[in-house]
């Protein structure tokens, strides 16, 4: 039986967090995410009690993190619409203190995992100059993805994978509808969270106003869930096919896509919805939105 998967903003907050997700709220085993809301001057610490995390800010800067003894600074951002922002990664069992120098908000990622002892899971560092920035699709589907933490481009983790997805006001992200999950026809198993943000088109900011649309489903139709998510919204995928998130026309979207499960290696493998996978053919005729990439690790690019 699934519960829900669909938590609008607030529903989720809990003593100075706006978001506190963890496995057993989802109802699941692994994936997990903290929205932190922190003021100016104040420190924060947080045990990762059987699981390892990324501190992702969005919308901090100058946010001072000490992981197990070692720190670092992170120069961060005031929104995910300005800029691509650095990252730490903290290993399973560590103890995070976070100290702002001003008021904002930043994510803790985390992913349930087993003690294994292997080399390079400890406290680390990532800049912004360092992730990868990749358009995904053509036209009306183009969107950005800023691979901070996917498999490929960061080894230092155990279960965890982590992606940011912009999608410009008007255009198709997560599309075509994929899984990843227990069905025999995919290469991986993956329970997936997803955190949204709505903007305002052409600036760095949050809409009250804004919304944007997500559909998730099973072809036994147990899952069939098409819902308007607002600025905020959280949305947990256990399985089946997930897509598309639409931006509607004035509103960009940012999602943050946290993904963990029980196989050997980390994989963000996927496979698409046969009855629409077709659609991945057009594109190779079909130009990219000019207006992908988004941004940027130095700010915003020209339109």
């Amino acid at each position: 039986m699934t519960g829900r998967l669909h938590h609008p903003a607030g529903t989720l907050a809990a003593d100075g967090f706006h978001v506190l997700l963890d496995p057993k709220t989802a109802g699941w085993t692994y994936s997990g995410l903290q929205v932190v809301g922190l003021a100016a001057g104040e420190t924060r610490t947080i045990t990762l009690d059987g699981v390892e995390a990324v501190v992702l800010p969005l919308g901090i800067t100058g946010l001072d993190v000490d992981i197990d003894g070692v720190q670092f600074t992170l120069e961060g951002r005031t929104s995910v619409f300005a800029r691509v922002s650095d990252f730490a990664y903290a290993p399973l069992g560590a103890t995070i203190s976070l100290t702002a120098s001003m008021a904002g908000d930043v994510a803790i990622a985390t992913a349930r995992c087993e003690p294994r002892h292997e080399p390079g899971l400890e406290p680390r560092y990532g800049a912004a100059a360092d992730v990868v920035v990749d358009v995904f699709g053509a036209g009306p589907a183009t969107r950005q993805r800023n691979a901070f933490l996917a498999p490929e481009q960061w080894p230092h983790a155990d279960r965890l994978m982590c992606v940011e997805l912009l999608t410009p006001d008007g255009n198709w992200s997560s599309y075509p509808p994929h899984r990843h999950d227990e069905s025999p026809e995919c290469p991986v198993n993956n329970e997936e969270i997803y955190y949204f943000r709505i903007g305002v088109a052409g600036t760095a900011e949050y809409s009250d106003d804004g919304f944007g649309l997500h559909r998730t489903y099973t072809p036994e139709g147990d899952i069939d869930e098409n819902v308007v998510v607002h600025d905020g919204d959280v949305f947990c995928v256990p399985r089946g096919y997930h897509g598309p998130c639409i931006a509607a026309p004035g509103y960009p979207m940012y999602y943050l896509n946290v993904l963990a499960g029980p196989g050997g290696a980390r994989s963000m493998a996927f496979c698409d919805d046969p009855a629409h996978h077709w659609v991945r053919d057009t594109w190779a005729d079909m130009a990219p939105d000019p207006r992908v990439p988004m941004t940027d690790d130095e700010g915003r690019l020209p339109r």
